[in-house]
């Protein structure tokens, strides 16, 4: 499909981009249209070309430490290496001690710590369902999950198996107890709750009147004192919502009428326009800001049929209580949203510049992304959608290497501060530790945007990826299950919550943790990601909702700040142990290949043909044991940049490698039969498109810039949408 252009002045503009900003995002703002225009042009002629010699500058210092590597590879010397490193400006000083002055900053962010989600804003139900999970049921997650065996009878059978039930609700209460415990008794001991002169009064099976252990947990109420329809905790400066209904099925089954407990769970959301979706294109680019202005508007919509049911998805409302002292508290119904740009690499036809070249996607995303943010800027104290209460916009920014490209971004903020007329650092920024220059570089990027700094997170899959492009050439790497293990990662990990800390962070901002992938298994996510909070994480991502509100339990197993306290005082993780190269130090088992490589190949193809043919961006890929995993980019970018360093340095070949990518689509095509869209790649492999692309995301592994899949990815995705 033809893209139609509209001239403005410097620039090119697609019509369905154009139209969607003059006509339905520019209205309501208070912006004059040309005057934005114009504007955008001037920032994109002069950012753009600082855009390309930051670019350059990637791609200048790899190919002097691809050279270096090559020299050194049979006589490798740390210290020689890292004095390279500081030659080249590829390590850079620390700053001196600086504390960020973030201001503005909404209390999901700067004083709570729970669950993050990250979801694809291209997908309205999906961005719908995110943006709502602030508040979930316990008792739901619970059933629905394997955290509840199904052993005695406990399946998940029929609409409601009272078995299983029963094992939620001990569990449900067993959380109480830990959480918020009593004066005296167990929470399932309790049969009538009531609110008495401003106190919670407890009674027991026992007759016994008690209280709460620690009363100040009690926070307000609805309904009746006597008998009151909803009781609110907060602990650990997370909410819990006790709801009553003795004529509910599960309400009736206690003395109490409990029904259910109401987590606050999903605390914030990332409305992704990168790594998570599909978007090539003036049209992709259309939904995706179409979807970001319905949520900053409050009246994104989506209409869902189920049988002779419709339903319609829209944004909650905020949630109100009596308080104990006569009062009224309302508390958000909804997660913050932030939103995530695309970082400074991709550039997308969706506008052209001057030369007719297209324009960066990074930048087009800054300049459109917070003009619709305005719709929620200018909302009032009372809106009921109203997303920051602090008049602040929240970017996630990814894909940055290194201080001077964060300081770009600064810059890049500050001219779309100014061309909208909003004050200085309204925009706020979180920074992707995912890269490799940016993680031994973390203080100096953090310093470079200290007065809008939000957000650091890191993540496995994108700073592995990373690591093996960058010393492409010193070696063959570890197997993917060693890197996980191996002294780096665990550097890279705690050092990013120790210069958090260090740069004064507490309080104004985010430190991260990456994603649990595995959707389908919450049991071993409760055993596992209790590690996070532990960290001095105060947040960390979720596949879905459901995870959200049991990933919540650990913010209440572990009071972060209080944590956070205790690591600022340990030693700061080394940085020298980042840059050590997780090189294969064993010799490896044929067997332990195969398996290596077929789960990388595996990964690439179940992920690339959705990506290709179905443009999505992600989803719930089955492994090569049909577990199911969430993938992105960052699996795309790892599994692709590890085979191809085997390839290079001889550990595989090339015919190992064909061979495998035939076979393995072939089990792809098995794992989606059941999918009336899908089109078989094992049936036509020379032209199949999407076996194509995967077939170049490995064997053109070594050229890509920093190994990102996008430049591939887009390109394939454009020919399919052309057939």
């Amino acid at each position: 499909m033809d893209t139609e252009y509209i001239q403005l002045k410097d620039l090119q503009v697609a019509t369905q981009i154009h139209d969607l900003v003059n006509n339905d995002i520019i209205p309501g703002t208070g912006i004059d249209a040309e005057q934005f225009w114009q504007g955008a042009a001037s920032i994109i002629t002069e950012l753009g070309e600082k855009n390309r010699a930051l670019l350059a500058k990637r791609d200048d210092l790899q190919a002097k430490i691809d050279e270096w590597h090559r020299h050194h590879r049979d006589n490798f010397d740390f210290a020689r290496y890292k004095i390279f490193l500081q030659d080249i400006g590829y390590l850079v000083p620390e700053p001196e001690s600086f504390k960020a002055s973030t201001e503005n900053v909404d209390p999901e962010i700067a004083e709570q710590a729970g669950p993050q989600l990250v979801v694809p804003v291209m997908n309205a139900r999906f961005a719908l369902n995110a943006a709502n999970a602030r508040w979930g049921s316990l008792y739901d997650a619970l059933y629905g999950s394997d955290i509840i065996d199904e052993q005695y009878g406990a399946g998940k059978v029929g609409a409601y198996n009272p078995v299983r039930g029963t094992k939620v609700i001990a569990y449900a209460k067993g959380f109480l107890n830990s959480t918020a415990p009593l004066a005296a008794g167990k929470h399932e001991d309790i049969t009538a709750y009531a609110i008495v002169n401003g106190a919670l009064q407890l009674t027991l099976s026992s007759g016994e009147q008690t209280t709460l252990a620690n009363p100040a947990l009690l926070l307000g109420f609805n309904g009746e004192p006597a008998e009151p329809s909803a009781i609110l905790l907060r602990h650990n400066r997370l909410h819990i919502e006790l709801q009553f209904d003795r004529n509910h099925l599960i309400g009736s089954e206690g003395s109490a009428g409990l029904k259910d407990i109401l987590m606050e769970a999903a605390l914030t959301t990332i409305m992704d326009c990168e790594d998570s979706v599909a978007a090539v294109d003036a049209q992709d680019k259309a939904l995706v800001y179409r979807n970001w202005l319905g949520l900053m508007k409050g009246d994104l919509e989506e209409v869902m049929h189920k049988g002779d049911k419709t339903i319609v998805r829209k944004l909650n409302p905020d949630r109100s209580y009596n308080t104990v002292d006569g009062g009224e508290l309302t508390l958000p119904g909804r997660s913050l949203l932030f939103v995530r740009n695309v970082g400074h690499l991709m550039t997308n036809p969706a506008m052209l510049d001057a030369a007719g070249d297209e324009v960066f996607e990074g930048i087009m995303d800054a300049l459109i992304t917070s003009l619709i943010a305005l719709h929620d800027l200018n909302k009032n104290d009372q809106n009921p959608t109203r997303n920051a209460k602090q008049t602040s916009v929240y970017i996630v920014k990814p894909k940055m290497h290194g201080p001077e490209e964060v300081a770009f971004t600064n810059e890049l903020f500050d001219r779309v501060e100014q061309l909208l007329s909003l004050p200085t650092n309204t925009l706020k920024v979180g920074i992707m530790d995912e890269e490799r220059r940016t993680s031994v570089n973390l203080a100096a990027c953090i310093h470079a945007v200290r007065e809008r700094v939000v957000f650091i997170n890191t993540g496995f899959l994108d700073r592995t990826g990373d690591e093996i492009h960058t010393s492409m050439q010193a070696g063959a790497f570890a197997p993917k299950a060693d890197l996980k293990t191996m002294r780096w990662i665990g550097a890279y990990e705690n050092r990013n919550v120790d210069v958090g800390l260090e740069c004064g962070l507490q309080g104004r901002a985010q430190i991260g943790k990456g994603m649990w992938p595995i959707p389908d298994n919450m049991a071993d996510m409760m055993a596992a990601k209790i590690a996070h909070p532990q960290a001095g994480a105060n947040t960390a991502w979720v596949p879905s909702p459901t995870a959200a509100v049991l990933h919540a339990l650990h913010y209440h197993q572990c009071d972060v700040f209080e944590r956070q306290q205790i690591l600022a005082s340990r030693q700061m993780a080394n940085v020298d142990d980042i840059l050590t190269i997780p090189l294969l130090d064993r010799e490896l088992s044929e067997a332990e290949i195969a398996t290596d490589l077929g789960n990388n190949i595996q990964a690439i193809l179940g992920y690339v043909v959705r990506w290709v043919e179905h443009g999505v961006g992600c989803s719930k890929v089955p492994d090569i044991n049909n577990v199911g995993l969430m993938e992105d980019r960052a699996t795309l970018r790892i599994a692709s940049q590890h085979i191809a360093n085997w390839l290079h340095h001889g550990i595989i070949n090339e015919q190992q490698v064909r061979q495998l990518m035939a076979d393995m689509a072939a089990v792809v095509d098995g794992q989606n039969t059941g999918d009336p869209l899908y089109k078989p790649m094992s049936d036509y492999l020379e032209k199949s498109i999407s076996f194509q692309a995967a077939q170049d995301l490995i064997f053109k592994g070594l050229s890509q810039p920093s190994g990102y899949t996008e430049p591939l990815l887009h390109s394939y995705r454009r020919q399919f949408k052309q057939v």
